[in-house]
């Protein structure tokens, strides 16, 4: 019996925790303001912490069974537990969610008008990573984007080659494969390609495709070049736990 109530205390002590932690003004207006009723009343988006909604217009998607909590942002699932409080969305293009989603503390989320970003089943975004997107990017299945990261598919300013005065590509699209482990400091240029398995190691500078280096791989430097093959993160033995600790369960 004193087992019973311990363990009816402690998932109430921890569903009281997660209640005061979710920041319900903006949870509902965000899910009301884009979502038919249907979806909107489930509450999919959960948002956690102080958070500016510069601009939401765009369009959002979730091309998923519907669950409550399944896309949080500011959702703490890392070591770091404190939040600076600079959380900030602006969609004003088409952003689209496959499955459960997760963004860290202190998020930039940019979604330019007609640009499209693509977040996969389980992809993540570490705390205080800027996600830019003026053209494409497309995050795979299980893809997770390490704190202090950034993923930016624009130049922002046009640049030129002094000689002959052509101008180079001011936008490229990045794709990112399923099951991939990106580190802390890293960036992901326009032009990044990756396949399925890889590891990007910290503080590493991708800027082209990747993908013809095959799967199981660990790339890094700046930039980024093949390191080690047969190499790659056990999703396998982690899925179970994190599932544990990035899906949220009443």
């Amino acid at each position: 019996m004193l087992e019973f109530i311990k363990k009816i205390y402690r998932k109430y002590k921890k569903n009281y925790a997660l209640f005061i932690s979710v920041n319900w003004i903006k949870t509902l207006y965000f899910n009301y303001k884009k979502f038919p009723y249907h979806i909107a009343k489930k509450l999919p988006v959960y948002f956690y912490g102080r958070v500016k909604l510069s601009c939401i217009s765009g369009e959002i998607i979730i091309e998923a069974p519907i669950k409550t909590a399944m896309i949080g942002f500011g959702q703490k699932f890392e070591k770091m537990t404190k939040s600076k409080g600079i959380s900030e969305i602006s969609i004003a293009g088409k952003l689209v969610f496959k499955g459960y989603a997760h963004l860290g503390l202190d998020c930039f989320l940019y979604v330019e008008k007609k640009a499209y970003c693509e977040f996969g089943n389980m992809s993540c975004l570490g705390s205080n990573v800027k996600l830019i997107c003026t053209k494409k990017i497309i995050l795979g299945d299980w893809a997770g984007i390490g704190y202090e990261s950034q993923i930016i598919d624009t130049n922002s300013h046009p640049m030129k080659n002094s000689k002959t005065g052509e101008y180079y590509s001011l936008e490229n699209s990045i794709s990112i494969g399923n099951h991939n482990a990106i580190s802390n400091r890293v960036s992901l240029m326009g032009g990044t390609i990756t396949p399925d398995f890889c590891v990007i190691a910290s503080n590493t500078l991708c800027n082209k495709d990747y993908s013809h280096l095959g799967e199981n791989i660990l790339i890094g430097g700046i930039p980024a070049k093949l390191i080690k093959n047969d190499y790659t993160r056990d999703w396998e033995k982690e899925k179970e736990l994190l599932k544990k600790y990035k899906i949220v369960k009443w």
